[in-house]
């Protein structure tokens, strides 16, 4: 049983930090007008993503150790 929850966090992770990566390159854009570029930035975004990121790093060591466990 504790292997199966280990296998469904690591995957968790997986998702987890996908959507935290993809957070972190979408939270800015920049736009070049003449010669000038522009940047604009959603802090709010990257927050939640770093946010994201972590739960998958918390998510993916949980379901190492799951799994990693002897059996007795």
């Amino acid at each position: 049983m504790k292997r199966v929850i280990g296998i469904i966090l690591i995957l968790g992770a997986l998702v987890l930090g996908y959507f935290g990566i993809n957070g972190i390159s979408e939270s800015s854009t920049s736009v070049e007008v003449l010669g000038l570029e522009f940047k604009a930035e959603d802090n709010t975004g990257k927050e939640k993503a770093y946010i994201q990121l972590g739960f998958g790093v918390v998510a993916l060591i949980a379901g190492v150790y799951l799994i990693g466990q002897k059996k007795k």
